[in-house]
């Protein structure tokens, strides 16, 4: 975590600059593709409406480590696909430039999910429209910044997929080390400008520190057995 206190200190020196969704990505639309194209089983999944895949294609489209966002049916979701991928013509692909990466855009749109499905038109079959996403604003900070926030989180997915517990733990984490320019203060949340300052780096990452030192001694608890031989599961789960 000081690596990343470190990386903000030298590389943002005057804040994280927020900047529309649109601007910083190619929002695509992928290609329809009729039932008689698709397969059971195959090598390239297709997605749809939904983040299972629709079926199977003999070609790709995108490739692999690419984010996309479902435009109708389970309208909103965020994917990303660590393999080569056929986007159908309801999945926008997100194609990210060499300053930008693809994993750090799909974990700042999971925080900011709730205004994206917020802008879902409600029918008969839900639909996000793509320019009601192109001016979603993010903040962009150099790609170094981007790659240790992506090692951080991607870290804590990891631990999130053996244990359920933990996945409070990331979203705290997610929202923690995207929150540029947003403070707690008396149990809300409140903006304080369009800038991550500085000067409040050394207090973020104070706070990140004392979570990962509780979450190691807890793990090192659930580590041990009690004198019956039975792990102190319940101790735990109070804990975290």
């Amino acid at each position: 975590m000081s690596n990343l206190r470190e990386l903000i200190t030298e590389l943002c020196p005057d804040g994280v600059e927020y900047k529309s969704l649109g601007d910083i990505v190619s929002i695509e639309r992928g290609k329809r593709l009729v039932r008689e194209q698709l397969s059971e089983e195959g090598k390239y999944p297709v997605y749809q409406n939904s983040m299972t895949p629709l079926g199977y294609h003999t070609e790709y489209n995108y490739d692999a480590d690419t984010t996309f966002i479902i435009g109708a049916g389970a309208a909103g979701e965020i994917g990303y696909s660590k393999v080569e991928f056929w986007a159908a013509d309801d999945c926008y692909p997100l194609v990210c430039s060499e300053n930008i990466s693809s994993r750090y855009i799909y974990h700042a749109l999971l925080r900011e999910q709730p205004r994206i499905k917020s802008r879902v038109r409600k029918a008969s079959i839900p639909r996000l429209s793509r320019n009601s996403i192109e001016q979603l604003k993010i903040p962009v900070p150099p790609i170094e910044v981007q790659r240790e926030i992506v090692r951080v989180l991607d870290n804590f997915t990891e631990i999130t997929e053996k244990l359920t517990a933990r996945k409070k733990q990331y979203e705290y984490y997610r929202d923690t080390l995207l929150t540029f320019g947003v403070h707690r203060g008396g149990g809300h949340l409140r903006q304080s400008g369009e800038r991550w300052r500085k000067s409040q780096t050394s207090e973020l990452v104070a706070v990140i520190r004392m979570k990962l030192l509780k979450t190691a001694s807890i793990l090192s608890l659930c580590a041990r057995r009690s004198r019956f031989g039975k792990t102190i599961t319940s101790m735990t789960k109070q804990r975290l």
